[in-house]
């Protein structure tokens, strides 16, 4: 059989030799061709139809008070800023650097222009009712939104930003482009999860399908909050396409987390994908670990609250936070400090600042009644994080704060001392707002919004800036595009009524993008 097999195979290449040059190339193409017709028919199978969850209030929102419509309005208008600047100088790039009027772009999205401000903005701009910027940005991902490029991104990042971004433009608009996009882009993120555990590699490369992790983190490990943020995104891709993979993806994440040791309750940051074995002991409310206890609790929320395994882990969890990372400070102050090396450092980071909403959104439905005590602790440390910003110069709070001594609310060290248009402050603010309508929340969200447009507004957009306590701050030179995607959104909602985007029917995922419940 093998000297037959030889044989035919030198009479095709005598046959192929005795034809000209251009018809070798052109039987190539034709190959070529076919392979790519077939990889296109594997990857548009079309999607099931399946019923969209009851939209409701996803144009509404107008306030009667005039003051308050106008505030609203300037937020729409520094959206505007925002996007005609991008639009005009780095449009399709990744983000913007407003003052060199270029694109600028991280190592998150990888090597290549993927649009992320686009994608992140675009329910942004569908809710503050800028339809013609929305349907710019719907025809750059038509037309320019490639997933099949040579690049390694955080498996993190592009499932908040660009699965979010996209689902929920999705579900807004009714636009089938986003959910096929949406589709697509997961369908090269499964890769990260071929790990021994099944917990995903930090980054992976869209075209090849290899992942890694990032070399600063403990021994390889993975961490607690972009393995443990993919689950409300998963969940609708599989709602959405009828294929369980994506579940089953995000659940394997969660037993395996179920069986694990904890020490003091608390879940550290980093887990080894190869052992399955918790890294260094480290545990934080902030970078890190934050996102993976927000979306424990929107889970339960985003199943009409029927998962209940979710909510216990949250409970279980903010118990243990509670005990062990919540203190008060000597003037009075709530803060949440964070767990290392079996001690308490007494600092707390902006990205920290979200569980005051976090605790309010999750006060209905705790433990012992405790709904009252929640809400409590979510306005303390709203509080807390307003002294943040209003202990410094620029009225706009810095990257991270000490509790020491006499220090309070106050950053100490020079590269914790920047702002870069972060949103965490104006969530919780924002979700203060909702569940208790205290006018201060609207005050404090309103002093932010003129700090930001005083001094990170350029005449090319926003960037962040380098110093919040010094009088004539450097800017960093970059619009972030969860600048967009966040912080002028949950600005919007501060200053719009209730029936925009109910907290009954819709879910954000951590990037502000939102999802509906689904019953």
């Amino acid at each position: 059989k093998i000297r037959a097999d030889h044989e035919k195979a030198l009479e095709e290449a005598k046959e192929k030799l005795k034809k000209s040059r251009d018809e070798i190339q052109a039987e190539i193409q034709t190959e070529k061709n076919k392979v790519v017709q077939e990889l296109k028919k594997k990857d548009s199978k079309p999607l099931p139809l399946v019923p969209l969850p009851n939209l409701i209030g996803i144009n509404s929102g107008e306030p009667s008070d005039p003051d308050i419509r106008e505030k609203r309005n300037k937020i729409k208008e520094m959206m505007k800023h925002a996007w005609d600047n991008y639009r005009q100088y780095g449009w399709g790039h990744n983000e913007l650097k407003p003052i060199a009027r270029k694109g600028h772009s991280t190592n998150i999205f990888g090597n290549s222009q993927m649009g992320a401000t686009i994608v992140d903005a675009l329910d942004t701009l569908y809710i503050m009712g800028l339809h013609d910027e929305f349907r710019e940005g719907q025809e750059w991902i038509d037309k320019n939104l490639d997933f099949s490029v040579n690049s390694e991104v955080s498996v993190f990042e592009v499932n908040i930003r660009f699965i979010g971004g996209l689902l929920a433009a999705y579900y807004l608009s009714g636009q089938e482009v986003f959910k096929i996009k949406a589709v697509q882009l997961a369908g090269k993120l499964l890769p990260a999860f071929n790990t021994p555990t099944g917990i995903p590699w930090a980054m992976v490369n869209l075209k090849s399908g290899v992942g890694r992790n990032w070399g600063w983190a403990s021994a390889g490990s993975s961490i607690l909050a972009e393995f443990g943020t993919l689950h409300m995104e998963f969940v609708h891709l599989s709602y959405l396409t009828g294929d369980p993979v994506y579940y089953n993806k995000v659940m394997h994440i969660r037993k395996l987390l179920q069986k694990m040791d904890r020490p003091n309750g608390l879940y550290p940051n980093y887990l080894n994908p190869r052992t399955g074995r918790w890294g260094q002991h480290h545990t934080s409310v902030g970078g890190l670990g934050d996102s993976f206890y927000e979306y424990l609790l929107k889970a339960w929320l985003m199943s009409d609250k029927m998962d209940t395994e979710a909510r216990k882990m949250y409970d279980d969890a903010i118990e243990a936070i509670e005990k062990h990372l919540i203190r008060k400070s000597n003037g009075g102050l709530t803060f949440i400090g964070e767990w290392k090396n079996g001690h308490l450092e007494r600092k707390m980071g902006h990205l920290t600042c979200f569980a005051g909403g976090m605790f309010a959104l999750g006060a209905d439905g705790s433990r012992d009644d405790k709904a009252g005590h929640y809400l409590q602790l979510g306005a303390e440390i709203a509080h807390t994080c307003h002294e943040s910003y209003d202990r410094t110069t620029l009225k706009l709070g810095p990257e991270a704060f000490k509790f020491d001594g006499g220090i309070e609310a106050v950053a100490v060290r020079q590269n914790e001392k920047y702002y870069i248009l972060r949103p965490e402050v104006i969530e919780t603010y924002w979700y203060m707002w909702r569940f208790t309508h205290d006018p201060k929340y609207r005050q404090w969200g309103w002093e932010a919004t003129q700090a930001i447009d005083k001094y990170c507004r350029v005449s090319g957009g926003f960037s962040g800036v380098k110093d919040v306590y010094s009088s004539s701050p450097t800017y960093d030179d970059v619009q972030q595009s969860f600048f967009l995607a966040e912080t002028l959104k949950y600005l919007y909602l501060l200053f719009s009524n209730d029936d925009l985007l109910p907290l009954d029917n819709w879910v954000f995922n951590t990037e502000a993008h939102p999802l509906p419940v689904l019953h």
